[in-house]
């Protein structure tokens, strides 16, 4: 069998290299909904149903397992398909299959605790010491997943969102890194002039913004960490295929490349990011 990466768009390509790179031999089968992309703005039911659609797509293909490479889908979807969907779907389908999502492990690595972990409430008021700045889309910021979650592990950390929804259109549109480098900075402007400092650290929370990652490291203040979703998605699932063998990966390193769009080769931007040429097969 083989797991499968979706995203909205190309962003999720950021996820699936790491995956690549972790996993060599696996099998990946991507899918881009470029057919309704960006998710950012849209209501919350419809991404509930666009990535419920997807997820069906990816099954139909052979994954037992999807990653939703998207925090958009993630934060508003993924708790809905798991609770309400996903356990008439295996009953029906007959076999495991499972969708995992990108804020787990972003926030695990960003807490430096597991998921699981509930810490003990202090009755005093603690002074949050470390800032983290989260540029998202729109959604993703709306749902305040990351400063919830966060708040909950570390009572020491606080979390500022910034939503960037220029940002996605932009990159699914091949702009220029002149076009791209002035929102960028005038995002990180906008962050510190709410928080009324730079933070210090940051999450990419859009796969699609890690194609421009090195952006955002030039407008934030030198050696500012930065909190990689891909790379951290990697670790996690990793340990999860460990830990759930019923989940197989494949051998054979097959690469398919779907969209619900047009079946053309990738913009410049995507593919200097990809380093090869890269097409999409339409379904």
């Amino acid at each position: 069998m083989s797991i499968g990466v979706f995203d909205s768009g190309v962003g999720g390509l950021s996820v699936h290299r790491a995956l690549v790179e972790a996993m060599p031999t696996a099998d990946f089968i991507y899918l881009g909904d470029h057919a309704h992309s960006p998710y950012g703005g849209r209501p919350g039911e419809e991404i509930v149903d666009l990535t419920r659609a997807a997820c069906e797509r990816l099954f139909a293909e052979g994954v037992d397992l999807v990653v939703l490479a998207c925090n958009t889908a993630s934060a508003i979807a993924l708790r809905r398909l798991q609770q309400t969907w996903l356990p008439g779907y295996r009953k029906a389908l007959g076999r495991p299959v499972n969708v995992l999502g990108i804020i787990v492990p972003t926030i695990e690595a960003a807490t430096g605790q597991a998921w699981t972990y509930e810490p003990e409430r202090r009755s005093e008021k603690v002074a949050a010491v470390d800032l983290i700045g989260v540029f998202s889309t729109a959604s993703t910021a709306r749902s305040r997943v990351y400063e919830i979650e966060i708040d909950k592990r570390r009572e020491d950390i606080a979390v500022f969102s910034e939503p960037c929804p220029e940002l996605v259109p932009m990159i699914e549109g091949d702009a220029s890194r002149n076009e791209l480098q002035a929102v960028v900075e005038g995002h990180v402007r906008a962050l510190t002039a709410r928080i009324g400092r730079t933070p210090d650290r940051a999450i990419l929370g859009c796969t699609h913004y890690e194609i421009v990652a090195d952006l955002f490291r030039e407008a934030l203040p030198p050696g500012l960490p930065l909190i990689h979703q891909p790379t951290a998605t990697a670790a996690s699932l990793g340990r999860y295929l460990a830990a759930h063998p019923e989940y197989a990966a494949g051998t054979s390193g097959l690469r398919r490349f779907l969209t619900t769009g047009e079946a053309t080769e990738q913009n410049g931007l995507v593919q200097a990011f990809w380093g090869a040429p890269l097409s999409f097969e339409r379904v």
